[in-house]
Order: C-alpha cells, then structure tokens, then sequence
C-alpha cells in the first residue's frame, strides 16, 4: 500500500491523494483550489496521473473543495466508481451543478471584458460534465465495511463536519489506512460528534486549525446575538458569508432556539442560494443523522428551515431584490469565503455602509475576499470594481465547520497505539504547531504532506 499526495498538502483546498492498494489504483477525493486567482488557475492544469487509469473514487465529502474537479475527471478520462456516503451523494449534484453554473457565469463575463484578439474563456466544466459524472456514483451506509473492489474495503464513519461527511477507513494488503476527512468540532449543533477510530497503521489527518483552539460555543453564541442587536440598533444589514451545506444550517438552528431571546420576528431572514432549497430538503430527508438534541429541535417550533420570516431565495430575480433592501435583513449566502457566488452581489451594495455589519463564521483561505476583509482591508475588488470597507467585519471562530487542535489532539489519541501521521489540509504554520503538539504527547513525528510526496503504508 502506497500513498501519493497531489491536492492540500500545504494548503487548506484542492484535496487529492492517489492510494495504490492491493493492485488498484484509488484516488481519495478530487477537490477543487480555492483562493486566489493563480490558484484557482491550477484547477484547469492537467491531473499529475492518468484519470483512465484509475479504478476507483472514494470521497469523504462534499465541499466543493473536496469535489469540484470530479466533473473535470470524468470529463478526461475517469470511468470507474465514485463511492460516497448516502447524504454525501445526494448532496453531490447539487453542489457541483451549482458549481458548473458559476463557472459558465464567470466565463461568460471574462468573454465580455475580453478584448480584440484574446482567446474565448471556457468555464472548468459545464452541467452536462456533472451529469455525466453523477452518473458513476454508488451511496454507501455508514458503519458498514464492505469491498469496493477486489481485495480493497472501506467503511465510512461519521466526522461530524457537515451532513455526511465521512472518515474513511481502507484495508488492503493486510495494512490499514484512515483518513480523517475534515472532521467536525464535538458538540456542534445538528451533527452528531466525530467517531473515534481505534486502529490504523497510517493517518491522513487535516490540520485547518491545528495552531489554535476555537472560542467556547455557549461565548460564540452570545457574541452572534450581540451582533445582531448592535445592527438593530445601528440600523443596519447583516451579511454572512456560508456555504450552502455546513453553516447555514448551524446558523437557521441557532436562530430557531434564541428566536425569542434574539426577538428574531423583527428580521427578515434569506437564505440566498439558488440550491439552498435542495439542501434544506436532503437535510430533511436525512434527520436520522441529526444528534438527539438537533431532532427534538427540529420537531419542535420554530423549526430551523420553516422559520416564519425566512425566505429562501433561489432565482436571481429574487437575489437582486435583496439589495433594495438597507436595513433589517440578515443575508446567509455563498460562498463561504466570498470568493465567488452570490455574497459578492451583496457585498458590493453593502460595504460602503458603516451600519453594516459582516460575519465571518468559517476558514477564509489565503487569497480570498473573505480573508482580506478579516484582515482589515480598507478597500476590496469585486467584478472589476473597487469598493471602500466602511462596514464592520466580524470573525466567530467557534461557529467553524472544523476541529480546533484540542480537537484534532483528541481524535487522534483515540488510536491504540499510535500510528504514523501525516497532515494534510492546512497551512504550514498550523500543521507545524499540530505536528509539535503531536510529538510532545504522543513521541510521533508527524510527517507533512508535499506535492508529489509518496509514502509506503
């Protein structure tokens, strides 16, 4: 058994790693760069292997970050099986069709910035790709090992990250690979807490947050509710930037148990997304996957998704009437990072007001708006025009989708005895100070992923 490391191996996106097992060849993931504008560039470069050549996919789950080049690989050559959790495909085409339409819409508005001469830009794939790709998935249960191809199995347990998002646990060669995926913090709301695994002789682990620790959940909640009061007070909008799946049902959750407390019927309330609608109802097919206290909120009242001043907006008519609005409304749309999506449209009619207010509650990767409005930015590009930051930027660190390090400590001393680990999925200073903390307590040295590293099981 071999592992080779192509996509977050220095980085938060891109995930990618080629396993080599029991004769097969079988790649974990195939996210998507995000970030920058050179590094979502490197999306479109060719794959450092052969797709045909592979026999299998397995993927953890489904963030764009750990699925969107799966179209382009079906595109160039992949043919096997894609095997994902139940929810995780059932989230999938909604993800990457949402995806694929972004892309079309970005390359149409490059073509009519180009000038004479330049070649037409191509959008990284279309709906037809994810189509086809969608086409090759297989849903699996959690909990149940079970081969996947000969002499190869895999179980799926739940890494409380977002619905259905797995650690994936591997067995060929008489060897035993877990990676964790992006696992979730102990006790967040709606999800169930990261399933400890006991065994293994080699751990893909991330390390997003690996050099900190989140704020307590109980302190978070209350700084979200005295954000919301100060924006009454100053009359103003509030903007969160969320991805479709993960935080913007953390945040509907939060806002049905503080409904009264919060005097949230004042608000009007969009969950902006042209697949929110989708997402709302695979989560609600899919309850059985909640934690207890998740399912005793969701059948009480207000539920979290039938809010009575929610509204979720799917067409883009119904987008752009957001922005006639100047006070009083919060608006949760994507993406997470403000990189693209919906959220821009909104910021560019928003950041100008001091009496706006934008909350960040997830990672904002290196070269993203979202990270340049953390860091203080007075002033942001988007579409090609500039936009002085009057408004106020918040970051809620304890809302995030990831485990902090205490969190990431505490899984990984749930194997007996220790394995080898190697930290994929964070920057180098978080997965420096993980590793540190790794070989103090637990006498491992951590490896650290790099493009193109391969390592034997």
């Amino acid at each position: 058994m071999r592992i080779e490391f192509h996509g977050a191996a220095g980085e938060v996106t891109g995930s990618m790693h080629l396993l080599h097992a029991g004769g097969r060849r079988i790649l974990l993931d195939c996210g998507m760069l995000q970030g920058s504008r050179e590094a979502e560039a490197r999306n479109a470069d060719p794959f450092p292997f052969e797709p045909s050549s592979l026999d299998a996919l397995v993927v953890s789950h489904a963030h764009i970050d750990h699925i969107g080049r799966i179209p382009l690989l079906v595109r160039r050559g992949f043919r096997g099986p894609i095997h994902a959790q139940a929810a995780t495909a059932e989230l999938m085409p909604v993800m990457l069709m949402d995806s694929a339409s972004l892309a079309e819409a970005d390359a149409e508005r490059a073509n009519r910035r180009r000038r004479d001469g330049e070649p037409e830009v191509q959008p990284l794939y279309g709906r037809e790709d994810v189509q086809a790709a969608m086409a090759q998935v297989r849903p699996l249960a959690y909990d149940q090992r079970q081969p996947i191809l000969a002499g190869v199995d895999i179980a799926f347990r739940d890494a409380g990250h977002i619905l259905g998002s797995s650690i994936v646990e591997i067995w060929a060669d008489d060897r035993k690979l877990v990676f964790s995926g992006d696992l979730g913090q102990k006790g967040t709301p709606i999800l169930r807490d990261p399933s400890p695994v006991r065994d293994a002789d080699l751990v893909l682990m991330e390390s997003t947050y690996g050099d900190r620790n989140h704020r307590d959940r109980p302190a978070t909640v209350r700084e979200l509710g005295d954000i919301l009061e100060q924006a009454w007070a100053d009359r103003g909008n509030v903007l969160i930037p969320a991805f479709a799946v993960g935080r913007s049902q953390e945040l509907l959750y939060w806002f049905a148990r503080h409904w009264d407390e919060w005097n949230l019927s004042r608000w009007r309330v969009f969950l902006d997304s042209p697949m929110a609608g989708k997402v709302v109802q695979i989560y609600g097919r899919h309850h059985e996957l909640f934690d207890m206290e998740a399912q005793e909120v969701w059948r009480g009242s207000p539920n979290p998704f039938r809010l009575p001043n929610l509204h979720i907006t799917e067409s883009t008519a119904e987008s752009m009437a957001i922005n006639q609005i100047t006070n009083g409304a919060i608006i949760i749309a994507g993406s997470g990072m403000a990189n693209g999506g919906r959220i821009q449209h909104h910021l560019a009619h928003n950041l100008d007001r001091q009496r706006t207010h934008v909350v960040f509650v997830g990672y904002q990767a290196e070269g993203t708006l979202g990270r340049r409005l953390v860091d203080g930015a007075r002033w942001v590009r988007i579409h090609g025009r500039d936009h002085r930051v009057n408004a106020r930027c918040h970051t809620i660190g304890g809302l995030s989708a990831h485990a902090d390090q205490a969190g990431l400590l505490a899984w990984y001393g749930g194997f007996e005895p220790s394995p080898p680990v190697v930290l994929v999925h964070g920057e180098d200073r978080a997965r420096e100070a993980l590793a540190g903390e790794i070989g103090e307590r637990f006498g491992v040295t951590a490896e650290l992923a790099r493009p193109g590293m391969q390592l034997d099981v």
